[in-house]
């Protein structure tokens, strides 16, 4: 028997922004367009690999953009897309909801 999902288009945003750093990431990119080194010291526990990992599947979500400057050396940045862009209420809310209800 095949299950149902409540809404099919919630759960893949759940699924997306769950996934181990994904919502982190984003987080840390709301404040605008990072180089991985900077994304990366900044999830102190997150190692270069997996951050490399998530970036190429925020980029093909349509979350993150790669941007490649033609410079020597080569520099390249990480921001959001507008579809990124528009998460910031939604972060703005967890982290109000977060100071309210979570102790650390």
């Amino acid at each position: 028997m095949k299950k149902e999902s409540l809404c099919p288009r919630f759960e893949k945003a759940l699924e997306t922004l769950s996934k181990r750093w994904n919502a982190l990431i984003v987080f840390q990119l709301l404040s605008g367009p990072q180089r991985f080194g900077e994304i990366e010291a900044a999830l102190n526990n997150l190692s270069g690999k997996v951050l490399s990992e998530r970036l190429k599947e925020l980029e093909a979500e349509g979350v993150v953009r790669r941007e490649v400057y033609p410079e020597m050396p080569v520099r390249i940045e990480y921001s959001l897309t507008d579809k990124g862009r528009a998460l910031a209420p939604v972060f703005a809310e967890i982290s109000k909801w977060s100071s309210t209800w979570i102790s650390l």
